[in-house]
C-alpha cells in the first residue's frame, strides 16, 4: 500500500530529478507534481473549494513569473507561496479572519493525523499567533485559544483565569469580535515565540502546563500594568 509519505517522497524526488530536464517547460512539471497538495493546503485554510482553486491559479501565475533557477526546492517554495496567499486573502476578508485562525490553531493539534501539511500549518500558525497578540488582550487570548484550540469548557477557563464562568464566555465572545476588527497593536517577537512554543508543546505533547502558566503570567502582568497606569 502506498502511503501519503511515500507519495510525497516520490513527488519530491521526481521534482528534483526533473529540474534539470524541464528548464524550458515554464515550470509546469514541478507545479503539476504538487498541484493537488497546494489545493489541499489552500482548502484546509479557506474551507471553500472555489477560493482554494483561485489561490492555486494565482500560485501558478506567480510561479511562471519567478526566476526558477534561484529556487532550490520548488515543492517548499510553492507550498509557502500558497500559505502566504491564503493568509493575505483572509486578511483582506475580515469575515473569514476568525475562521482561518481557528483552523490554524485547531488543525495543529491534529498535525500527526496528516503530517504532509504540518510545515504549512506551522507557517499559518506562526502568523496566526501574531494576529492573536496584535488584536487580543492577554485574557481574551487565553480564553480564545483554550476554548477554540483545546476545547476547554468555560468553567475550566474560568478556574484557570480565576473569574466567573460568565466572564470567560464574554472573553471568548469579545475575542472573536476583536479578531475581525482593524485594531492592531504590534506583536513583540519574543512574546510571539514564547506563545508559539507553548502552544506547540501543548498540541504535540499534550503538556498543557506551560501554556496555562504563560497565559496566567500574561494576564497578571497586564493587570499590574493597568494598575500602575491608573495610579500614575
Amino acid at each position: 500500500m502506498t502511503t501519503v509519505g511515500d507519495t510525497l517522497s516520490h513527488t519530491a524526488s521526481s521534482i528534483h530529478s526533473d529540474t534539470g530536464s524541464s528548464e524550458h517547460d515554464d515550470g509546469l512539471s514541478a507545479f503539476a507534481g504538487v498541484r493537488a497538495r497546494l489545493f489541499s493546503i489552500a482548502y484546509s485554510m479557506l474551507r471553500r473549494a472555489a477560493e482554494a482553486e483561485d489561490i492555486v491559479q494565482d500560485v501558478w501565475l506567480r510561479w511562471q513569473a519567478t526566476d526558477r533557477s534561484l529556487v532550490d526546492n520548488p515543492c517548499a517554495f510553492l507550498a509557502k507561496t500558497t500559505t502566504r496567499l491564503c493568509l493575505n486573502f483572509v486578511q483582506s476578508a475580515p469575515s473569514r479572519r476568525e475562521t482561518c485562525i481557528e483552523s490554524s490553531l485547531s488543525e495543529l493539534v491534529d498535525t500527526k493525523s496528516d503530517p504532509t501539511l504540518s510545515a504549512e500549518r506551522g507557517e499559518a500558525l506562526k502568523l496566526g499567533v501574531a494576529v492573536l497578540l496584535e488584536k487580543l488582550s492577554p485574557a481574551e487570548r487565553a480564553a480564545y485559544v483554550l476554548r477554540e484550540a483545546f476545547d476547554y469548557s468555560y468553567r475550566q477557563i474560568a478556574n484557570i483565569l480565576q473569574m466567573e464562568e460568565v466572564n470567560s464566555r464574554q472573553l471568548v465572545s469579545r475575542a472573536r469580535k476583536h479578531i475581525t476588527e482593524c485594531r492592531h497593536h504590534p506583536a513583540n517577537p519574543a512574546e510571539q515565540q514564547h506563545l508559539l512554543e507553548a502552544f506547540i508543546t501543548a498540541a504535540q505533547r499534550g503538556d498543557m502546563a506551560p501554556l496555562e502558566d504563560l497565559f496566567i503570567e500574561d494576564v497578571v502582568s497586564y493587570s499590574i500594568s493597568d494598575v500602575m497606569v491608573c495610579a500614575a
